[in-house]
């Protein structure tokens, strides 16, 4: 798949689910690779995610990062003591004990450190190189779509999620479609839904690029019949007439 083709179906992604934004690409690069991005300084990554999702390429890097927890994941750096023994969830309120934030640590999945030096995040539509990971952040019945697409592909396995309500975009969206080579769907997080423009009703999720094109393409059967008549409700209509 080249760059051209990523165009092509992310721009047939967006389309047939009248996404609010862009899917966007994430790329992670060694020491050497160039990006044409932004280089952000004092970001998070949800904020980096929420430029790109709206337009724009940007480049994060382990200097320019500002959250320690998305560091982690990426492997640009270690936690930090009082965020590793869960004592900083605590204080943030949102666990109750601090070995409960300590345990949510010791389980999320991260980068080997120092393989990557920068993480490049661009509108789909727009991307000059083949991403590893492609996001999508919108409301949850689109996103549902995407959910039943990968069902198909997979021929009526369940679709399993992991999150442990924090991390959303950059450990759930990002970092374990990458790692483990799958789909994987959040419910946000404390920061995102802090640190960005989401929405309540919205959420975000994150697959590898190479199943792109096999969800484009159970996304353009599914846009046949299924979508339409979902998102017509007439069952709804029917009933509400017996009200």
């Amino acid at each position: 798949m080249n760059a051209e083709e990523v165009i092509r179906l992310g721009g047939t992604l967006r389309q047939v689910l009248g996404l609010s934004s862009f899917p966007v690409g994430i790329s992670f690069l060694v020491k050497g690779e160039l990006s044409k991005g932004e280089v952000l300084q004092n970001y998070r990554y949800c904020q980096a995610l929420m430029m790109a999702r709206h337009g724009t390429t940007v480049l994060l890097n382990g200097k320019g990062i500002s959250c320690p927890a998305a560091s982690r994941a990426f492997g640009f750096s270690e936690l930090p003591t009082k965020m590793a023994s869960g004592e900083a969830l605590e204080a943030f309120g949102i666990v109750g004990e601090s070995t409960t934030g300590k345990k949510i640590f010791e389980l999320m999945p991260h980068l080997k450190q120092g393989v990557f030096s920068a993480i490049e995040l661009a509108p789909i539509e727009k991307a000059s190189r083949v991403p590893d990971v492609v996001v999508v952040e919108d409301e949850v019945e689109r996103l549902m779509w995407i959910a039943l697409a990968n069902l198909n592909i997979s021929l009526g396995s369940r679709v399993e999620t992991s999150t442990a309500v924090l991390q959303a975009v950059c450990v759930d969206a990002t970092v374990i479609p990458y790692l483990e080579k799958r789909l994987n769907l959040s419910y946000g997080c404390y920061g995102c839904r802090d640190a960005t423009d989401i929405l309540p009703g919205e959420s975000v999720l994150g697959f590898p690029l190479e199943m792109l094109p096999m969800i484009v393409e159970e996304l353009l059967r599914l846009s046949k019949k299924a979508i339409p008549a979902s998102r017509s409700k007439l069952a709804y209509a029917q009933i509400q007439k017996k009200v």
